[in-house]
């Protein structure tokens, strides 16, 4: 080990035994964005820090078969963070890890890997991503230790309690985060029933994908203390709104937003232009990872503010990608279709990745669209050039498939793995008897 990762070492060791840590969690994520973890005590701590941790890939959804299952988990030392949320007496720190092989080599299947070599693809071009993802969650109520589909509220935007009755829910899970150095934008109550959203500030991607891992796994956490459950389902409910992520994305350069240009039209530079262009050329693909299940397509229809046309706007709420108006340092570009089911680490890195191929190739997109999508027929549509996202999880894999840039960022493992998934998820889907079958058949035949 260099001297200098030595001394990083021992000096979190110190952060350690100050705050009086017992356990520590070594944190990671599967091809799916399910966190998992492994908990060692405190006297480990040195030893997983120095050398990491072998574990048993072959376990984890889309990682390794089982004769090449040994990996290693190698904590990154600049995630550590103290549980706040865990009983004082036994403090839990957790660290977020990357994954290894033999001669620790890092792990083709890692997500977070993925996402590591997106963000070197955009260094090497100069530039630097920051994101800023808007997460919308359901709180239920618990039956015999079971989530139910059971509204704990029934507030509505923006309301305050009484109405909104799970609002300490909220602020546990601010100031737990807060603890845990995020910086809170807003917390309010969204549109539906039992619907809620929590904004923190924008990063640079990487820490933000580590962020939204941390931020469903302690919504989850603190919830359950209150007997609730968290869901990041995407359409839990049928004919009310799901929930979003929309992802705010800009690129800097030099320090400076490289998506401004106070001379251009809209204020928006090439960059920023050919950017949107390149989302909008990968979008079917991007579908893939941003909307990962078969529910995520529940929610990516007409008439509930979820984006399913191919388009974008400096105002239009319907369209895919949107350009809010802060300009100067806070010029971005929101790119409205992805849903908290997905895994960040993907999912940011495909929108990186379509958006550097649309600055390589100078992809202008087409024409805005400031008009309610929604409210237009089909061949309106067709004029205006308006295309749609797909509209099941094997479509929007089929377009993964055609896209040889995504397909070459995520590489072979996490492709093949993505496609097993999904055709196993459809199979699985395809076979089940439906209750809304029952309703509709059962009794008339």
């Amino acid at each position: 080990m260099a001297s200098n990762e030595s001394a990083a070492v021992t000096k979190i060791l110190k952060k350690i035994e100050s705050d009086k840590v017992k356990f520590i969690r070594l944190q990671f994520t599967d091809i799916q964005g399910q966190p998992k973890n492994v908990s060692i005590p405190v006297i480990q701590a040195e030893k997983a820090l120095s050398e990491g941790i072998w574990f048993d890939g072959s376990s984890i959804e889309g990682f390794a078969r089982v004769e090449e299952s040994d990996m290693i988990l190698k904590p990154d030392l600049a995630t550590y963070a103290v549980l706040p949320w865990r009983q004082a007496e036994a403090k839990v720190a957790r660290f977020i890890c990357d994954i290894q092989t033999y001669g620790s080599k890092p792990f083709n299947g890692d997500p977070r890997y993925v996402l590591h070599k997106a963000i070197a693809d955009a260094s090497k071009m100069g530039f630097t991503f920051n994101t800023g993802p808007e997460l919308e969650f359901f709180l239920f109520r618990m039956f015999n230790g079971l989530p139910t589909t059971e509204f704990e509220d029934h507030g509505d935007y923006f309301d305050l309690a009484p109405t909104d009755s799970a609002e300490d829910v909220r602020r546990d899970v601010v100031l737990a985060l807060s603890d845990m150095g995020f910086e809170i934008e807003a917390s309010h109550h969204e549109v539906a029933d039992s619907q809620h959203e929590i904004d923190f500030k924008y990063g640079d991607v990487l820490t933000t994908a580590d962020r939204v891992i941390t931020f469903k796994f302690a919504t989850k956490s603190i919830a359950l203390q209150y007997g609730l459950h968290a869901s990041f389902m995407a359409k839990p409910i049928a004919g009310i709104a799901g929930s979003g992520m929309h992802t705010h994305g800009s690129l800097s350069k030099n320090g400076k937003n490289a998506f401004f240009d106070p001379n251009a039209e809209l204020q928006l530079s090439d960059t920023a232009m050919y950017y949107i262009g390149g989302i909008l050329k990968h979008a079917k693909a991007i579908t893939r990872l941003a909307n990962p299940t078969i529910n995520s397509y529940k929610r990516l229809v007409p008439g509930y503010e979820a984006p399913c046309y191919i388009s974008w706007s400096a105002a239009n709420r319907t369209a895919l990608v949107r350009v809010p108006a802060a300009r100067g340092n806070s010029t971005r570009a929101e790119f409205r279709s992805p849903d908290p089911m997905c895994n960040p680490y993907l999912t940011f890195a495909c929108m990186l990745a379509a958006g550097l191929d649309g600055i390589k190739n100078k992809i202008m997109p087409p024409e805005m669209t400031n008009s309610n999508i929604y409210h237009m027929d089909e061949k309106t549509r067709k004029k205006n050039k308006i295309d749609m996202l797909p509209g099941s999880l094997m479509e929007s894999n089929a377009a993964l498939l055609k896209d040889d840039v995504l397909c070459k960022i995520l590489g072979e493992h996490v492709v093949t793995n993505l496609t097993r998934i999904a055709e196993m998820e459809t199979e699985s889907f395809n076979l089940a008897v439906h209750p809304w079958e029952l309703d509709r058949y059962l009794a008339t035949y």
